[in-house]
């Protein structure tokens, strides 16, 4: 049986500048393996899959899988879900979209052009241990004396955070993935560049570097914020040296923390499955 399929560019208004989802429609019938396997064979940084909710308070259920292995929860695959679902003709409860997913549920607000999602809270937050930054900053090319603050930042995937003083040195990290293997590194530091106040990058286990990476942005800003690094609200720069152009709009408001961006329809189609 076929399935509507569509991929998607999330965290950018122009098409190919942000990053790439696949998302699989009304997927119930498929079995773990089938949609491993689908995702291997699309190769991207994850590809997702709708399902019925089992839960009343939820509109969709969403799984996420990497080519490696099944996610709780993580950013770009959230708005880039809510996004097929609502294009596909996606009636919400409410004025906000309830996604179920391994995290929970995930409130999904539309704001004008963007998308934005309520981060959820951190599973693991803290100093990162010594000999774990060490590792991390030896696959960055970085001395100890570079850093102004780490922590861990993991709601799910497994990152941890490195902030460092300027933009100029986030961009000029070149990661050797052969140490950082295994490891999720989100380096951040402030930017004074056009409409940005943070440049990202996200260095992931799979050994590549993502473009745009709602679960690491909001786990830094819980973060950043608390910690007196970051305002209330700003924009998030990623994927300037893989030849995107990811803007992340993050803000906080009372007990919730906000991670918005556009998303852009790329293909549509069905699977062959």
């Amino acid at each position: 049986m076929a399935h509507a399929f569509r991929q998607v560019d999330c965290f950018s208004s122009t098409a190919t500048k942000g990053n790439a989802l696949a998302v699989v429609h009304d997927a119930d019938d498929l079995s773990t393996e089938q949609m491993a396997s689908f995702a291997r064979w699309t190769n991207l940084s994850e590809t997702t899959f709708l399902l019925k909710p089992t839960v009343s308070g939820a509109d969709y259920r969403v799984r996420i899988f990497t080519p490696l292995q099944e996610l709780p929860f993580a950013g770009h695959p959230t708005i880039g879900s809510c996004h097929a679902w609502l294009e596909a003709g996606g009636k919400p409860k409410g004025d906000d979209i309830v996604q179920e997913c391994g995290a929970g549920l995930i409130t999904v607000r539309r704001e004008a052009e963007r998308l934005a999602f309520a981060t959820p809270p951190l599973a693991r937050s803290g100093p990162v241990e010594e000999a774990v930054l060490q590792r991390a900053l030896d696959g960055i090319g970085l001395a100890p004396a570079s850093l102004v603050d780490a922590a861990w930042v993991d709601n799910g995937p497994g990152w941890m955070g490195l902030l460092l003083a300027s933009s100029a040195e986030v961009l000029a990290i070149k990661p050797d993935f052969s140490i950082l293997k295994g490891m999720r590194v989100g380096v951040v530091a402030p930017s004074a560049e056009g409409d940005c106040e943070f440049e990202v990058r996200a260095f992931t286990a799979a050994g590549f570097e993502d473009s745009a990476t709602g679960s690491l942005n909001g786990g830094l800003a819980l973060w950043l914020m608390q910690a007196g690094h970051a305002p209330d609200q700003y924009v998030a720069a990623q994927g300037t040296m893989v030849g995107r152009a990811a803007r992340l709009y993050v803000r906080r408001e009372g007990a919730e923390t906000w991670i918005g961006g556009a998303v852009q329809t790329v293909l549509r189609g069905e699977t062959a499955f």
